[in-house]
Parts: C-alpha cells; structure tokens; sequence
C-alpha cells in the first residue's frame, strides 16, 4: 500500500441505509487494460463473492456520463481506479475520475487507487503522458478551462490515496491482483446494520457529524458526542455514520443500549463484547472491570477502531469502555451518543453535534410515507398531517408511533387520535422521553415540572427569582442540569425554551397525580382548569403553583372568573399565584400566607385581603393595580412584607408618591415603570443598602429623586421622565454600576457626584435637555464607552470647567469609544475634544458640521475606526490617525481629491487590515490587477493569497448601497455575508473576513485553485433581503496582492497550465 488519503461525506444515503447495488465500481481506460489486467481483477473479485461493476455493456456512449454509469458508481461501496500510461488521454475517462471523486470520496466510502504501468507521481503532478494528455485537452478547452482545471484536482487528490503500484518486473501479476482482492475482501466482509427503513432527513446530518470525526486523519484518536432529547434520533444517526465510515478502521464496535444493558448486565459484560467485536475473537472473560480496562488498553492500543457507545447514561460506563483516547490506536474514532452534555464535558469530550428535530418538509415527509406507504398523499389528509407534524414538533419518534398507530385509519379517525395526543400525550412517547425526568434528583425533578409546566418562554433571571423563592440558591445548579441532560435550553436573548414534547410529558406527569380531580394536582396551568378550580371551590393544599394565562384569542367574556373570592384560602400550601390576564367578578378574600410568588396583572381591588400575613414573601408584582399612594404607603408600613426582594407596581395610574420602603430591607428590585401621575419618590428608596436594580422607566411627570446611597444598584432606569430636571445627587462611591442609559429626560446637568459612579464603563445620553459633556465625568477612570445624541436643536457642548487644568497639562480619558454624531460640531470641537478624548480606538463624527479634520487628529494613536459620514462641509484632511484601519466617509457633499489622495496612499494600506468606503471616482493606482465591471478571477495554491480589494461604482437613483464581497474557490463559496456601506470607492483586506470552505471541504495545497471575486448589492435604506445586480453601477473592480505576505509563485492571474509567458514580476511555473 502507498500514500494517505483523507474523506468526507456525501448526499447519497444508500451508504447508511440497507447497502448497496455493488461492493466495487471499476474506473479504467479500455484500451489500455480491458482485455488484461482489469479483465483478470474483475474476475477474481467476482470469483470471491465481491459484485462488482465493470463496464462492458459500452454505457460510456458520447462524452458525457450516462445515468446508468451515474446510478453504478453512486450504487457502489468502493471504488478502483486503474490509472494506466493512457489514462488521461480520455476526456471520458477523466469525467468519471472527478465523478467518483465527488460522489463516493465525498460519502467516506474507499476510493483505492491502482497505479498500472505508471508512476503515482506522475499522476500525481501530471507528468510525462498525463502532461502531453492534458496539454491536448487545454487546447480543445480552451473556452471552458475549469473542466481540465477539476480534473487535474481529482487527479491530485486520487493520487495522494493509499493504493497499490504495479512496475513491469516486480513480481507476479496475478499475486498482485490477490493482494487487491484480499484487501477489498476484508473491507466488504462486514455487514450493514440496519438504519431505518425510510431516512428522511439524515443525509445533511450524517456530513455534519462528520466533518468532527476527520476520518482520513490518523494523527491521533478523536471521541466526538452526540446529544439530544430521548427519540430525537441520536441512535439512528450513530447507525448511519458506523455504515458510511466503518471501511476506514481494523476494528468495529457498536454497543448499542449502553444504559439499558449495563443496568442489566453490568458493566463487565458489555467490556467483553467489545473485546470481542474489536478483536474477532470469539470469547473474552474478564473477571473485573478493572481487570476488562486493562484488557483493552493493552490489547487496542495500536489497533484503529471505531467504537460507538450508544445511549451512555453516567460516567462510570465511560470510564470502563472508553476512559482515555490513549486506549486505542492512532486514527481510532469513539463516538458517544447520550441525552446528558454535562456527562461529555466530564470525559473531556471536545467535539459535540446537537442532534435537531426534523424540518417541517422532512417531518411531513415521514409521517406520510410511515402511515400511507407513500408520500403522495390525498389532499383531504392535509389538515390532519399538518396537525400530526405540529404536535411532533419535528420528534421522529412521536411521527412513527403516530403513523403506526393511523395506518390505514380515515381522516376522522385522524382527527379523533390528534385530539387524544395533544390531551394526553401517547403512552410509548411518554417513556422514552421520562427516562432523562427518572434520572434527576427528587428537588431537580420538581424544578422541572415548574419551568414544564408554567415558566416555557420566561427569561432566565425571571425564573431563577421565582425558583429562588422555591428552592434557595441551589436553583442555579437545578437549572443547569436540566440544561445538560437536555430537558430544556437557554435559548435565544435568555429565553427558557424547551421540546413540545418535553412540555407535553412534565404536564402529564403532573396531570397522573390526580387524574380525574383538578385541585389534587401540584400545579395548574390551563386556564380552563383554573377558571373551574377557582369558580367551584376545588382548591385543595395539594397546590403548589397556580399560572394563569388566557390565551391572546379569548374574547373579553370568554376571560372572565366569575367567583365568590375565597377559592384559595384551601390552598394551605400554595407558593406561586401568577396571574397574567382576566376579569375576575371581585377581588380576593383570601391569599394563603404561604405564598412566596404573587404576581397579579391587573388586580382587582384597591386593597389586599386584611388577613394576608405572609411569612415568605419573595417576590410581588401587581402591574396595572389601582392601589393609591395612602393605602400603599400603609401598606409597607405594616411590616408584613419585610422578606420581599422585588416589588413591582409599573402602570400604576393612581399613584402620585413612592411612599416609604425603609420597612423592606430585603428589597433587589424595585420597579414603577410607566407611572403616569407620578410625581415623587420618598427618601428612602435612595437608601436601599441591598437594592440591585432601579427603574422609574418613562414616569413623564417624576420631577424630583431623592439623593441616592445605593451601594449594591447595578442597574439605574431613568430614561423617558421627561419633566426630571435633576439628576439625584449620589451621596456615596457606588461601584456596581457600569452602565447608564439617559433618553428622553429633562436633566439639565449632572452633578459632580455622579463621579461617585467610579465604575461606570458605558454612558448613553441620547435627546436630554443636557447636551454639555464636563471634563470630570469625561475623566472618570473606567468610562470606556460614551454616546451623545443631543435633541435636534441642540450642540453638544465640550468645555472645560472653571478652575480646571489647562488643556496641555490634562490627562487624556480612558474612553475608547465615542459617537457623538448629528451634535453640530465645528472646527472649534478639536482642540480640546481630541486632547480629552487622545485614547480613543473608535470614533463616530458621522452628520456634523465641520469642515477640517485637523492635523493633530495624528496624535489619536490608538484610533483604527473613524465615521465621519454625512458631514456636508468636510473638504479637507490635514491628518491621519497612524493606525487607522476601518474608515467611512459616505455622503461627504465637500469631498475633494486631495482627500482621496491622501486616504487612498498605498502606504496607509501595506500593512493591511484595512476597510475604507469613500467618495471618488476610479480604484487606486497601486492595485495592479484591475478589471472592467464586478467581478475578478485568479488562482492560488497552498494558501488563501494576503489580498486587498477595491471597488468603483457610480450611482445615480441611489445615495448609497450595501456590498457584500463574495468569494468563490473552486465553484463553492467560501465566505459568509459581509456587507459594508458604500457610495463611489470601496476599499477592503480580504484577509479581514475568514475564509470558510464548508463542511468536509479543504483546499488543494499543491494544485491550483480558481477563485473568484463578486459583489452582490442590497438597497441602503430598505436593506430588504433581496439583492440585486452590482453590475449596473459597477465602473471598476481590482486587486492588490501583498507581496511580503504572499508567496507569488503561488498566485495568478491567467491560467496557471498554459504554456505561455505568465504576467510581468511574477515567477514561472514548470507543471
């Protein structure tokens, strides 16, 4: 055997499900080896059993590969390909060399390279009559170069694949092809195992996954985890991946229900199987684990094996089977499937793939197919499917029982089971998906049955201070296991989310506490059942949570609670009450003095019960109440809710004071958003000692705030009082504050305690009454980030304050990043802003007025980001940051040449990492490789070339528009969407975006690879998803190659192959 060759996957699933039409596919030149070689191969391979594909029916009609050809070698397990001294002279021959090269070496399949009569590196490099047959070919391609072009990379690539050389005079040729034939025989020895009979869906999944094995590497061994939800697939995906890849490996394991079977029969038996399948031999008997552990380091430790470990459930059966990658031999694969991550993370399992439920099409698909044998389907089952597929949620489990248990039942029949499923979810189902629920600690199932039934779509912050108040500080850790066995995710912004199905399966098992009697049931959630436990007094001590929320589409009588407002004095043990909605005939009489949670939208009295003593009290919202300020003022007078930590009474529109909250030591988070009237706040709340967060959130007639003494506040919300004046004096150093968000207010000025935020990192003021920045605030030693916006009447003002440091004696800010756009600044703004602001690494001077950009703007020399878009008057530039990398300039009316020529010098660029739009007229002079129109092409080898690029268009109905460079190599693109605004010039390193070929793709590092440069455009204003052609506005494209960085050898810009002078400065090349 000789050389090593790499793979990856493919689109064709007969690879991974029920086997294949022929073991072997052979690719030859007729002529050369029919009647010889190839025609004694084929029939010893068919001597042994081995189906094999060799044409000799003439498929290969014309030039051009017939379906029949087509279907064989998509149909076959593996590939030989005999390269003979005439080989490349047939076009045809080539064809079918670069279509085994993409089908079956792209499905991890064995291509076997047999080099007859010729050196592999001749092949290899293309030389002697493969250079003579590919010169010929060029010539009769000359029109559509890329043809030749891929075959030379398919010849490359099938070259560098471990295969076999014949040399006149080395030994028998009969011996020869008995090696081949030993070789493909040990190969399609094993069998397949069974998948699925209908794989909807897994093609796209099985190239993701292995993409993280790496199979053709052998540099060391790889453990890769596949995790999910209990019937998501996990074990149907491990089946299809052991299928495509298990030709690659001396040895093959697959130990399938490894929780399930080591709970029977122990870990020491499954370690004997795997001995077993590793080593072909029939009996191993270990007598310990321990003793099973030795065993397989000893015995795998220079083997190359695929192990797949399917359905793990806890670490001791890793560490008996697979505890270290040092176990097996290089190149080895062990691939884990399991519901629990926090199980791969402890087993220093690196590489993991989260296996998703089926799309919808796919979902339709299977169900269709599994129910009616066909996935033609009557239209009048269209509902019923749809209905079936939402309830599924993409499960592939629940569509197979659901088209199992509706084979060839009617659509009323469907209708009716749907109806009982999304009741009471299907017994087989609820199982499966119990097994990860059976396996939590007793305080962790609870957790989830909370979040299953009433907190799906909640923030995380919000749940954890719910849960907070049910189970203590170690929510936290509850929360995460959850996560890790796979029952819920932290989904997008923080959201909770988790499986329909999931959902479905923690509601029924609190549903089976009491299946016929409502209130005996931990947690209600369903508002018909609330309405009715509330309406007939059912409320027991059995309850625990109360969550009601009508859905949207109730109309207003539909929401209504009519009730006589005792129902919950049953309810001894009721923790949560949370009411979102609804029209309740009357207020409570009664609230259980155990409850921790009350959180009422709405509440429907101007009182509390007279009798609520609570004990626990954590958290109390009643958005929208009708509380006044006497009766609350006594009410958190009265000392009964000193353990409350967040206190929330947003909208209320009777309240005209925050009375006193002294009597609540506990409080974290005080909320009185979008209080119309109100118009104070008491002392007090300005002295909270625990107090984290703070919102009076667009209270329009708030005029005054008390001085604050808050030194636990992180968060400050004052946005939106427009007739607050004053910002509070702040009487002691707070240091849990890094941001501050002020829009909209009337504050006129900040106090010079506001210094005493001495972390502050962020400050935002956008459209305040305040438009004056004081050195002192711009000074404070950790504001890194500020962002001004004054109202449209308005300047920013910038000066310094009496009794200051003159300016040349001041210490520069530490901020580092500064919009103070559409603030009328002028000439006048420079001197003394960049001398404050001489550290600053990103500035937006975007919509101002003046008309300079000054020469000590130089002495900014860690600025790399500069905006000055849509400054009308800008015509002259006096000075350039001496590390400025990323510059705009869109829309400057004044822009004048000597601007361009300054900020386009080719020195500025050299170091790269550059991205400028501006205004102009033509690319710069120093990019060597111009082009009429959008687009550019070259070739490279090794490496992705240090490039820059520039584009010119002219607009003439648009201002500006959205570019997005697209980069093609080798027909695929290979870098994602990146738009950047620009008007006339476009200038951008292309080194700046990273270069990602996709799944299972790789660069030829010897060969050339073609490359090509578009644009695509997108409306400015609009920015809707639809693109439309650059090529309209599109004056002049063209490239620029670093040379310090670039090996020139290895970059062109004609075709590399041709045997002609290549381009001025650049070297030869010998093919």
């Amino acid at each position: 055997m000789i050389g090593a060759g790499s793979t990856s996957l493919s689109s064709s699933s007969s690879s991974f499900t029920c086997g294949w039409t022929y073991d072997v596919f052979i690719s030859f030149r007729g002529p050369d080896t029919r009647h010889g070689f190839t025609g004694h191969l084929y029939s010893a391979l068919s001597h042994r059993g081995i189906r094999t594909f060799i044409d000799d029916q003439d498929l290969q009609r014309g030039h051009v590969i017939t379906p029949s050809l087509l279907n064989a070698i998509q149909e076959s397990r593996i590939a030989i390909i005999v390269f003979s001294p005439n080989f490349a002279s047939s076009s045809f021959c080539l064809d079918e060399l670069a279509t085994i090269m993409d089908s079956l070496n792209s499905n991890a399949r064995l291509v076997l390279p047999v080099f007859y009569g010729v050196d592999p590196s001749d092949v290899r490099h293309q030389r002697g009559t493969y250079a003579e047959a590919l010169a010929r070919h060029e010539e009769r391609f000359k029109d559509n170069l890329d043809i030749v072009l891929n075959w030379r990379n398919a010849l490359h690539q099938a070259a560098n694949l471990s295969g076999w050389h014949f040399k006149q005079g080395d030994g028998y040729e009969y011996k020869f092809i008995e090696e081949i034939v030993e070789a493909v025989s040990r190969n399609v020895r094993r069998g397949v195992l069974p998948v699925a009979d209908y794989p909807v869906g897994l093609e796209s999944k099985v190239v993701q996954v292995n993409s993280l094995l790496e199979v053709g590497c052998n540099d060391g061994v790889l453990m890769v985890g596949i995790h999910g939800i209990g019937g998501i697939g996990k074990t149907t995906l491990a089946l299809a991946l052991y299928n495509c890849i298990a030709d690659h490996f001396e040895g093959l394991c697959f130990l399938e229900s490894v929780r399930e079977n080591s709970s029977k029969h122990g870990l020491l038996h499954l370690q004997n199987i795997l001995l077993s399948e590793l080593l072909g031999e029939n009996k191993f008997q270990a007598t310990s684990v321990q003793q099973g552990i030795s065993i397989i380091q000893h015995r795998l430790q220079r083997k190359k094996i695929l192990l797949i470990l399917d359905d793990v459930d806890r670490q001791e059966q890793l560490q008996a089977l697979a505890g270290n990658p040092v176990w097996f031999g290089p190149g080895s694969r062990v691939i884990i499937t399991t519901r629990d991550t926090h199980l791969l993370a402890c087993h220093g399992v690196e590489r993991s793939y989260e296996l998703e439920g089926l799309n919808y099409a796919d979902a339709v698909e299977l169900l269709s197919w599994k129910a009616f044998k066909t996935v033609k389907v009557s239209p009048s089952y269209t509902d019923v499917l749809n209905r079936a597929v939402t309830y599924a949620h993409g499960l592939p489990l629940a569509l197979e029982v659901i088209a199992s248990n509706m084979f060839g039942k009617s659509i009323g029949e469907w209708r009716s089971a749907i109806n009982q499923y999304e009741r009471i979810p299907n017994n087989k189902i609820l199982e499966i998906l119990k097994v990860s629920f059976d396996a939590l600690e007793e305080e962790e199932q609870s957790v989830f049955l909370d979040i299953a039934c009433c907190f799906r779509g909640y923030p995380l912050a919000e749940v954890e201070d719910i849960l907070h108040a049910h189970h203590g500080a170690c929510m936290k850790y509850h929360i995460g296991v959850l996560v890790e066995k796979s029952l819920i995710k932290i989904g997008w912004r923080g959201m909770i989310t988790l499986h329909d199905l999931i959902e479905h399966m923690g509601k029924e098992l609190v549903r089976q506490e009491s299946p016929k009697v409502l209130g005996k049931r931990s947690r209600l959630w369903w508002h018909e059942d609330i309405v009715q436990v509330l309406e007939d007094n059912q409320g027991t001590s059995e309850i625990e949570i109360i969550h009601l929320n009508f859905p949207s589409s109730e109309d207003e009588e539909e929401a209504k609670v009519e009730w006589d407002g005792k129902a919950l004095k049953k309810m001894k043990n009721l923790k949560t009450l949370i009411i979102k909605n609804g029209h309740f005939s009357e207020g409570p009489r009664h609230f259980p003095n155990s409850l921790r949670v009350l959180e009422w939208w709405g509440y429907p009295s101007e009182c509390l019960p007279s009798n609520f003593h609570p004990k626990q009290l954590s958290i109390f919202k009643l958005p929208y109440n009708c509380f006044l300020s006497l009766y609350l003022a006594s009410l958190l007078k009265a000392r009964k809710f000193a353990t409350i930590k967040v206190l929330n009474f947003d909208y209320n529109k009777y309240l005209t004071q925050l009375p006193d909250v002294s009597d609540l030591p506990n409080l974290q988070k005080l909320s009185f958003e979008y209080c119309d009237n109100l118009i104070s706040v008491h002392t007090s709340v300005g002295l909270l000692e625990k107090l984290k967060s703070l919102s009076a959130y667009s209270c329009r007639k708030l005029t005054s705030f008390p001085c604050i003494n808050l030194p636990s506040l992180e968060e400050l919300k004052l946005s939106g009082c427009s007739s607050l004046e004053n910002f509070p004096e702040i009487l002691e150093k707070m240091e849990n504050i890094t941001q501050l968000e002020l829009e909209h207010t009337g504050i006129k000025a900040l106090p010079s305690s506001f210094q005493k935020f001495s972390r502050l990192q962020r400050l935002i003021l956008i459209e305040n009454k305040y438009c004056k920045i004081p050195s002192a605030i711009v000074m404070m030693p950790e504001l890194v980030r500020i962002v001004v916006t004054p109202r449209k009447k308005d300047q920013l003002s910038i000066k310094q304050d009496e009794g200051e440091e003159t300016m040349s004696s001041m210490v520069s800010s530490n901020v580092e990043y500064l919009n103070i756009s559409r603030c009328k600044l002028s000439d006048d703004f420079f001197p003394l802003g960049l001398a404050w602001f001489a550290n600053v690494k990103e500035l937006d001077l975007g919509c101002n007025d003046f008309t300079i950009l000054p020469e000590c703007i130089k002495e900014c020399h860690f600025l790399w980001k500069l905006i000055v878009d849509y400054c009308p008057n800008l015509q002259e530039i006096r000075g350039i940051p001496p590390n400025l990398k990323h510059f705009s300039a869109i829309g400057c009316k004044s822009w004048t040449s000597s601007c361009s020529s300054m900020l386009l010098n080719q020195e500025l660029h050299e170091a790269g990492n550059t991205r400028f739009a501006l205004p102009g007229s033509r690319i710069p002079a120093w990019f060597e490789h111009p082009s009429k129109g959008a687009s550019i092409s070259f070739w490279f080898r090794k490496k992705f070339p240090a490039i820059a690029l520039s584009l010119a268009i002219e607009l003439k109905d648009k201002d500006t528009v959205f570019i997005s460079p697209n980069v093609t190599i080798n027909g695929k693109k290979c870098f994602p969407d990146f738009w950047t605004e620009m008007e006339q010039i476009f200038l951008l390193d292309l080194q700046m975006i990273e270069c990602n070929l996709g799944e299972g793709e790789t660069l030829s590092e010897n060969e050339w690879n073609h490359a090509e440069i578009s644009c695509t455009t997108r409306d400015h204003f609009l920015f809707i998803r639809e693109n439309f052609p650059v090529e309209p506005f599109a004056k002049e494209i063209g490239i620029h190659v670093f040379r310090e960085k670039s090996a020139m050898e290895d970059i062109r810009f004609t075709y590399p192959y041709k045997r002609r002078k290549l381009d001025e400065g650049l070297c030869s090349l010998d093919p």
